[in-house]
């Protein structure tokens, strides 16, 4: 008994002991290299300011269409030329719900409103267009043409003309 007593004593008295605290390593001295690509003048100190860099150009990223909704694109065309409407734009929806985020097809779907009259539900599916396409200027001038087309079968020819400016600001990027 006496033994096990003096075994959980040791085991109780080194769970208390106490680490050694912790030295951070001395401090390197300054190097007196400069680094690459930065230029020093003879008896001075190296400079580790670097001059800032131009941000890159954004990336284009001009929207395509998978090979399911390009066919059935293709269909709801076939079918806005038979003048067939509500079943040209019932395939551009089918691919609407494949792509939803792909401008091309509210451009297309903007096509059909416009075919059929609706032009301001064709400003609405071409604005949604360009608010898709940011990075794609080919896709928003496309948009922005339909819009100016949609404002001049409503006779604002004022607003038509500034959309067909933005849509050639776009195309001379």
């Amino acid at each position: 008994m006496k033994r096990m007593l003096a075994c959980c004593v040791v085991v109780i008295a080194a769970g208390c002991a106490v680490p050694q605290p912790y030295e951070a390593p001395p401090p390197s001295p300054p190097s007196t290299e400069a680094e690459p690509g930065v230029q020093t003048q003879p008896g001075s100190p190296p400079s580790t300011v670097e001059s800032p860099q131009p941000l890159p150009e954004p990336v284009n990223r001009e929207p395509v269409l998978s090979s399911a909704s390009r066919a059935l694109v293709s269909q709801a065309q076939a079918q806005v030329t038979a003048k067939n409407y509500a079943v040209a734009a019932s395939s551009i929806e089918r691919a609407l719900r494949i792509e939803p985020a792909n401008p091309l097809l509210w451009i297309e779907l903007a096509k059909v409103r416009q075919a059929e009259g609706n032009y301001v539900q064709a400003e609405n599916m071409a604005r949604k267009a360009v608010s898709m396409s940011v990075q794609a200027p080919k896709a928003q001038a496309e948009a922005w043409e339909l819009i100016a087309q949609s404002y001049r079968a409503r006779g604002k020819n004022l607003e038509a003309r500034q959309a067909d400016d933005k849509a050639d600001a776009l195309l001379r990027r």
